[in-house]
This record gives C-alpha cells, structure tokens and sequence, in this order.
C-alpha cells in the first residue's frame, strides 16, 4: 500500500523525512504546496493513500484518482476541503488529526486577542506611513472572556486567559466541566463576555451559527476572535457591526475566501486584525502533526 503526501511545503517535507521509521508504509512527497485539485489524479499516481494538507478534493476529482481508498487530513477541518459523506459513498475513508496544536492555536487566539484591545496592528500601520497615532486600548484584567465551542484549544485558551486575570465563560453543545470556567447559555455568552473566542468545529449544525442576530446580541463593543472556521460567523453581519462599532475589533485567522484577496473588504477596515491561518503553524505543532499522520498510515496499512 502507497502513499503520496500531495502537498508538502518544504518544512512538513523535512519533518515527514526525519520521522520516517523502518518497515513504515511508503510515502511519496511531492514537494509542490500550490498543486491544484485538478492534479490530484497525477500526483497520487494510484496510490491508495493521499495526505493532505490544505488542497481542496472534490468528490468528481476524487472518482478520477484510481486506487484512492484514504485521506489523512492535515487536521480538523477536512469540511473546508472536501466533502466527508460523498467520499465515503466512493469507498475513501477521510481521517481527522486532532489536538495536535492545541496549544499553538490558543496562543495565537490570545495574541490575537490582545492585539486587538491594543490595537497594535493599527498603530504599525499608522506609524509605518508616519503617523503619530496614540489609541486607548481596552484594559484586559478583570474582562469576561466568552468562549464558544469548548474543546482541547479552548481549555489552553482558558488556562492562558485565566492566568492573566480575567474571567472566563464558555458555552458547548455537550455538558463540560473545567477549573475556572464557568458555563451557561449562549445567549449568556453573549450578552456578558467583554472578548468573544471561537472555537467550534464546521459541520452542517455550525456553519453560520453566528449569525446577524448574534452578532449583535453581543456587548455593544465587544472584541470578536475566530480562530476555528470563518463559515460558522455571517461575514456580511459582522463587517457591518464592524462598521458601525458593534463590533470593537476582530482578531481573525480564517476566511470564507483564502488566501485571502488583497481587495476584500475586510483589509479595508482599521478595527481588524488580520493572520494568514497560521495560528496552528509552529514546529512543535508540525512535529506533532506529521507524527500523528504517520501513524494514521500505519494504522490504515495493518488494517
């Protein structure tokens, strides 16, 4: 049984090499990251595992791509990509890895958090093109962190959070219990938290569960993150509450459209903070990530 990791840029590529064991299941790199989904049945060259990190795969694609029978995608949102169900019907079984970078994906959430009450990147902006631009910032100590959806990234984002002495709420579908976090309703959420932290999966419940009314439930002034998926927010509701000043700021490292276009109206705006989606990208969460791929391709291999 082969594998072809389809889309490698040249750091996984390295990692991928270095932690490849004897008796492993053969993996082929294509070190090509801007394949496109066209290519798909080329670079897989029958192979009956494909990993992938970011390469979209749609289903009329995937019936060209003779002996496929796996996916090992690169994380959690596999649904920005390709469509799990239809796989499925065509006999390809779409494999998930999560928790890998829990921590990096909170860290970043945090940073973007603060950036915003500081407005930091606005004031680089403004001084790069030689203005003075000195900007209250919100005081973050004894503001009320609302998170939604709670899962492994939240709990770092809660801990962190925490530890710099504000208050943290959070609402999920499933009963949860943590140290220092208090849950309720997600009307509660919104109505109370000073930050407001993403951090839902996207599936079929959650895709634009965000919605216009929701937006504007929050605190007038709120700080909106979203680090999880931009499809589970209304953009159009939040670009206007964004505009209106309903919204504070927001920290965002994830679109509807990526990358994301140089003329999209969200880099219009000065009360937004932009990321690239990297909020997952450090070493250590890449080691963990293509170790945990490995070991998919080993599972998949011993049946």
């Amino acid at each position: 049984m082969r594998g072809v990791f389809v889309d490698a840029n040249e750091s996984l590529a390295v990692i991928m090499e270095r932690l490849e064991k004897p008796g492993d299941p053969k993996v082929r790199i294509n070190r090509n990251p801007d394949i496109t989904p066209e290519q798909y049945p080329e670079v897989l060259d029958g192979a009956e595992i494909a990993i992938v990190d970011h390469t979209a795969l749609p289903t009329e694609v995937a019936k060209k791509c003779p002996g496929l029978k796996h996916v090992v995608f690169l994380g959690t949102g596999a649904r920005s990509y390709m469509n799990p169900e239809e796989l499925a019907e065509l006999g390809i079984s779409v494999h998930l890895i999560k928790g890998y970078g829990d921590t990096a994906v909170a860290e970043s959430a945090i940073a973007l958090m603060w950036a915003s009450a500081r407005v930091i990147a606005m004031m680089d902006r403004e001084m790069r093109a030689g203005n003075w631009l000195r900007e209250d910032g919100m005081q973050l100590t004894g503001k009320t962190l609302g998170l939604i959806g709670f899962g492994g990234i939240a709990a770092e984002v809660a801990r962190i959070a925490s530890g710099s002495g504000m208050k943290v709420i959070a609402w999920n579908r499933s009963p949860k219990s943590h140290a220092s976090v208090e849950f309720t309703d997600l009307d509660s959420v919104l109505a109370r938290s000073d930050v407001v932290s993403l951090h839902l999966l996207l599936n079929d419940e959650t895709r634009g569960m965000i919605t216009r009314e929701k937006i504007f439930a929050m605190k007038r002034g709120v700080i909106l993150i979203n680090t999880a998926r931009a499809a589970v927010v209304d953009e159009a509701a939040m670009i206007d509450a964004l505009k209106s000043g309903h919204i504070r700021h927001a920290g965002l490292d994830v679109f509807n459209i990526e990358p994301l276009p140089g003329d999209h109206p969200l880099t219009k705006l000065p009360n937004v903070t932009l990321s690239a989606h990297s909020a997952f990208r450090t070493p250590e969460a890449s080691e963990n990530l293509i170790e945990a791929a490995l070991v998919h391709c080993r599972r998949i291999v011993k049946g």
